[in-house]
């Protein structure tokens, strides 16, 4: 029996091809471990954001309570100042 001899390109193929079917598993894991970084970060940053959601809405409900008529005219009386409604004066704005 005759063995035929590689040729050189032959021999790269299969080197080639080797070196795929070892590569390749690496990859996948490095794919999909990069990928779960990635979506435990989303998680992560949605989790950040629903915080700073809850901390925007209760503010905006502390300067709607402190924006209030009444809160204003007992801040006004601490500071000893009274409503007088013979000081406003209504500009009208159509001529």
């Amino acid at each position: 029996m005759k063995r035929t001899k590689m040729t050189k390109f032959e021999r790269l193929l299969y080197t080639f091809a080797i070196f795929l079917a070892a590569i390749t598993p690496i990859l996948i894991v490095f794919s999909q471990a990069t990928l779960s970084k990635i979506n435990y970060d989303v998680e992560e940053m949605k989790e950040k954001i629903d915080d700073q959601q809850k901390k925007n809405e209760s503010l905006t409900m502390e300067i709607n309570e402190l924006a209030s008529l009444d809160k204003i005219q007992e801040i006004a009386k601490d500071q000893g100042l009274s409503y007088n409604s013979s000081n406003i004066k209504t500009i009208d704005g159509s001529d």
